[in-house]
């Protein structure tokens, strides 16, 4: 007679609800029609996945999650939103007419990319020790989202926070199946994302100062 399947812990429908509300979050950003308000969502997705960090540390007593937890705030709430606030310059920039394709169909393509990750991740039967298999599965769909994003947006702030993003995704899947890898791998990996950070910055400074405007679709016309 086999034993009955274990009720899922505290833990595990706190970790849930994060990793929706960081799903929820890109979709957000995804249809934003403000730069500012792109940014914002941005910088409430890394503080989500921050408290996840800090949550699995305290309930699988992985005190390097906690290092983990207080760099990424700092860097992906609070740096990274600042800097490129700071670039923009403006306080409300509209992007609403940036978008290749509609609101409609945009939302279609985001929740085509979402099943596709979160039934393709399933069947990959990968089982996180720290975090239970849906996060992965959520954080396959956050990922194809953020390329979504960065495909049908043609303003280059979208297309950076698209980026971003896709890092925070990577992030939560790394939380999933090596959430005690060693705290010096997680620092290269915030590395990573200063040097995009650099490079999106000298992008959109140089779009200010050629062409007023943060299209990318005049970018082969740009010459250094």
């Amino acid at each position: 007679m086999s034993s009955a399947t274990p009720p899922p812990s505290v833990f595990d429908g706190i970790a849930g609800v994060i990793v929706v509300l960081v799903l929820l979050a890109e979709f957000g950003m995804l249809h934003a029609t403000l730069l500012f308000l792109q940014l914002r969502l941005y910088a409430a997705q890394s503080f989500l996945l921050s408290v996840l960090a800090g949550v699995a540390a305290y309930a699988k007593h992985v005190p390097e999650l906690y290092a983990l937890a207080v760099l990424s705030c700092a860097l992906k709430v609070f740096a990274v939103p600042a800097t490129i606030r700071r670039l923009v310059g403006q306080p409300s920039q509209e992007i609403a007419g940036s978008g290749v394709l509609g609101v409609g169909t945009r939302t279609l393509l985001g929740l085509a990319v979402t099943a596709v990750g979160f039934f393709a991740a399933k069947a990959w039967h990968i089982h996180g020790t720290f975090l239970p298999s849906t996060a992965l599965s959520l954080s396959v769909s956050v990922l194809l989202v953020s390329f979504v994003l960065m495909i049908v947006r043609r303003d280059v702030v979208s297309q950076a926070v698209g980026l971003f993003s896709l890092e925070n995704a990577v992030s939560l899947a790394s939380l999933v199946v090596a959430a005690a890898m060693p705290l010096l791998l997680e620092v290269a990996f915030l590395f990573d994302l200063l040097v995009a950070v650099v490079v999106f910055g000298v992008l959109i400074r140089t779009h200010q100062l050629r062409r007023r405007s943060f299209l990318t679709t005049d970018l082969t016309e740009l010459r250094g």
